[in-house]
């Protein structure tokens, strides 16, 4: 043990001047080893494989051709979980925790590197990729502490007979991930997975693909069972083929509605359970007697981090009549100073967005936001970066509409880019009628002195995460996740243990059977 534990650290501190040393730039990455992975290896696909190009996006340019699974490559990744499961299962607690504990001390000790390829993955910034590792880390962590403590109860019965109940693993989980969060969201899914005796099998974004291996490659370096977590690449094809694959005891989904919408309705073919985790348009609520400067702060976090593209957003602010002139003044000059560009320089605080086509998207958001009668206070352009290499980027400066009204269409639909509506509004009951007026409920905020109202209005908001006089924290130790059609179940915080495991009720009788027959 000793002697693991030294060749362990020293793997470790190895790593770290490894990561020390490095310094990518924007452009200077090409990956070429292949992204799936599943039995304790990468596995390059067969010769008739279908490929897809994946784009830097700060640059462009391409960074990978991606290799899709189909059904035997997905088979295998199934039938490898399916046999770590076996073992996996059977540990102890404690036995699991040592395993995730030493899996969350090479993400530390990985932090840069991680980070620097999630920005070349993803296209946001160094500082926030760095958080996204902290929180993947975190959350590893908390759930190792959690895996000794999955126990059941004792129920006395009537004539000295007894019941009790098994917290017991559901087998080989599924984890589909999103674009906008690829490690973080990889760790968010399995790290409550394996902490209830799970293996998982998991499907990054095609957008996306690059870092869920690092994850599984940690996994196993901090001795997992081979097959424990597997990484399958592809699309829908791909997704669907797992929920559907009859060794999967349970979907978790991060994406959009409709996407969400579609593997509920394949996973029921099976009754197997799922966790979706989908889209929002939440509203934030501004009233008169904030701390302006506070409730500006937290308009930014609401609308900008990730360029914009987070689920939880609150794009939807609506700021009381008398203090309006004031709000927007202020949220436009910050906003026009947000820094846009290289996502792995210090200095930037906006990179790029995903894609091409997802920028295109939100680009249109505006122009028919200005057709509709919205007016632009700011940003909501193309922006060219003066670096030649991220020219070819896609880049857009953040943007705030005034004159907004609730029938607008960029009020009503999920734009997921770096767009704020602002509407204004005079009195509680009117913002909490139009903040719930939704099929959407994700999450919602209030900024207030007034301790009472906080908590008033908070009770009254239809949306499974809120926060007063702040925005877009999440604390793995909390529980996150909607109401209405913006998902079931939930991600972190004790209560996930719930949806990652099943109860097994065990009556025993200690006297003789008092049958009617």
């Amino acid at each position: 043990m000793l002697q693991r534990l030294a060749a362990s650290l020293r793997w470790r501190a190895a790593v770290h001047a490894t990561s020390a040393a490095r310094c990518l730039s924007s452009g200077s990455v090409t990956i070429t080893d292949p992204l799936n992975y599943w039995a304790g290896r990468r596995r390059a696909g067969q010769e008739k494989c279908s490929t897809e190009d994946v784009y830097e996006p700060a640059t462009g340019r391409i960074l990978c051709h991606l290799e899709l699974c189909g059904a035997d490559e997905v088979n295998q990744a199934v039938t490898a979980a399916k046999s770590a499961f076996g073992y996996w299962s059977k540990m102890s607690g404690m036995e699991r925790a040592r395993i995730m504990i030493d899996a969350a001390h090479i993400i530390e000790s990985r932090r840069e590197e991680i980070a620097e390829m999630e920005v070349v993955n993803n296209g946001k910034s160094i500082t926030e990729a760095r958080l996204d590792v902290d929180s993947a880390r975190l959350c590893i962590e908390y759930y190792a502490g959690l895996a000794s403590t999955l126990a059941g109860q004792h129920v006395q019965l009537a004539g000295g007979s007894f019941a009790y109940t098994r917290r017991e693993p559901l087998g080989v989980c599924a984890g589909i991930g999103a674009w906008n969060y690829p490690f973080q969201i990889a760790a968010w899914k399995s790290a409550p997975a394996l902490a209830c005796g799970n293996s998982m099998v998991f499907k990054p974004s095609p957008v996306t693909p690059v870092t869920a291996v690092l994850l599984a490659e940690i996994y196993a370096k901090a001795g997992a069972p081979e097959g424990l977590f597997n990484v399958v690449q592809g699309g829908q094809e791909t997704g669907s083929l797992l929920c559907h694959h009859p060794d999967v005891a349970k979907v978790s989904f991060t994406g959009s509605v409709p996407t969400g919408q579609k593997i509920m309705e394949m996973a029921s073919k099976g009754i197997k359970p799922v966790t979706l985790e989908l889209g929002g348009k939440s509203p934030l609520i501004i009233f008169e007697d904030s701390d302006v400067e506070n409730a500006v702060r937290g308009a930014l976090m609401a609308n900008f981090l990730s360029q914009g593209q987070v689920c939880s957003n609150g794009t939807r602010v609506f700021v009381q009549k008398d203090i309006l002139p004031e709000f927007v003044d202020e949220v436009v000059k910050r906003t026009q100073a947000i820094s846009i560009g290289d996502p792995l320089l210090e200095s930037t605080r906006m990179g790029a967005l995903v894609s091409r086509p997802h920028l295109d998207k939100v680009l249109f958001y505006i122009q028919q936001a200005k057709a509709e009668g919205a007016t632009v206070l700011c940003g909501g352009e193309p922006f060219v970066p003066s670096d030649p290499k991220l020219r070819g980027g896609y880049y857009m400066s953040p943007c705030v509409l005034g004159d907004c009204t609730d029938d607008m269409t960029c009020v009503k639909e999920e734009i997921f880019g770096p767009v704020m509506s602002v509407l204004s509004f005079e009195t509680e009951e009117e913002a909490l009628q139009r903040a719930n007026d939704t099929t959407l409920g994700l999450a919602a905020g209030v900024f207030t002195r007034d301790v009472k109202r906080a908590h008033r209005v908070v009770e009254h908001l239809k949306a499974g995460s809120c926060f007063i006089n702040n925005y877009n924290v999440t604390p793995v130790e909390v529980p996150f996740g909607g109401f209405k059609m913006s998902g079931i179940g939930r991600e972190n915080g004790q209560v996930t243990i719930e949806f990652y495991s099943q109860m097994k009720t065990v009556f025993v009788e200690m006297g003789d059977v008092d049958s009617l027959f």
